[in-house]
């Protein structure tokens, strides 16, 4: 695990990350864009008290609808250390965060995984969360074991066409399905306590407008697989941020829309979901990336 011949990723790129940037925008230098309490995550995440949330600038994906583009597209951020990173970890628990939670870790795993370490070395003993899009190089993420306490991981296509169309990867079904597999061999059945989630997978699947029939084929798949052995999460917050090429992700999910998908889940026998209520599509959902914490 290292930047100097970089394949932290799916993508495999073998750059040399110390000299140029790779195509997730990123060199070898941490930078976050916010560090703070963030409690509209999961109720077993976030809890009363929040979820330490750290927002890792640049991504390995390139989805063109990102909610979050202004820092996975566009590099805003602040470069820190790894002795900052871990001291950041710390403060974050002494605000009672119910758990420190990595969003879009995957290009800088060699500095978070030291992180971490120092981390506990200082007293850190609250779940780590892994958040991320599940393009991983199955490789990379077995070297976790035994770090994460926590996946909350993405499924956002069954259909690779649309991977390629909208996230511009190749093969992300197979990909991110496999991965998950990893995720719940290392962490196995979800452990809750208190309401709150200790240890297990929780599968994120946003119903992209136009797309209800590629969320229900994630859905039956992620049901036929592990039962209700993980927590899927079905989102309605799709957010159209900037225009794109197709109609379909210039709106926003229509109610009945949602609705066909959540029924259809019902229907199946998925027990373990979170579903969305309200106005999860407002833009205040969107964090505010002006450098708290960091």
């Amino acid at each position: 695990m290292n930047y100097k011949d970089c394949i932290l990723c799916n993508k495999k790129c073998h750059i040399n990350r110390e000299k140029i940037k790779g195509p997730c925008g990123a060199s070898n230098k941490i930078m976050i864009a916010r560090a703070a309490l963030h409690f509209w995550e999961e109720p077993i995440i976030s809890g009363e008290s929040g979820s330490g949330t750290v927002f890792f600038s640049n991504c390995n994906l390139k989805c063109i609808f990102c909610q979050n583009r202004e820092i996975s597209s566009n590099g805003l951020g602040k470069e820190i250390t790894v002795d900052r990173l871990s001291d950041i970890f710390i403060e974050l628990q002494k605000k009672n965060a119910n758990n420190i939670n990595l969003v879009t870790p995957t290009h800088y795993l060699p500095s978070i995984v030291e992180g971490i370490k120092k981390a506990k070395e200082k007293g850190l003993n609250i779940p780590i969360v892994y958040n991320t899009s599940s393009y991983e190089n199955i490789d990379i993420l077995k070297e976790l074991t035994g770090l994460v306490d926590i996946y909350l991981a993405d499924l956002k296509y069954y259909d690779d066409k649309l991977g390629k169309r909208y996230s511009k990867v190749d093969n992300y079904f197979e990909v991110a399905s496999s991965n998950i597999l990893e995720m719940y061999k290392q962490l196995g059945d979800p452990i809750i306590e208190n309401n709150l989630m200790k240890k297990g997978v929780i599968v994120r699947v946003l119903v992209l407008p136009g797309e209800v029939e590629d969320a229900k084929k994630i859905i039956e798949y992620l049901y036929n697989k592990y039962k209700n052995k993980i927590y899927i999460s079905i989102m309605n917050q799709y957010t159209p941020v900037i225009k794109t090429k197709y109609d379909n992700l210039n709106r926003a999910l229509t109610e009945e829309e949602y609705n066909e998908v959540i029924n259809y889940a019902l229907d199946i026998g998925v027990e373990k979901a979170f579903i969305q209520e309200g106005e999860t599509i407002d833009k205040s959902f969107i964090p505010d990336f002006n450098f708290e914490g960091v």
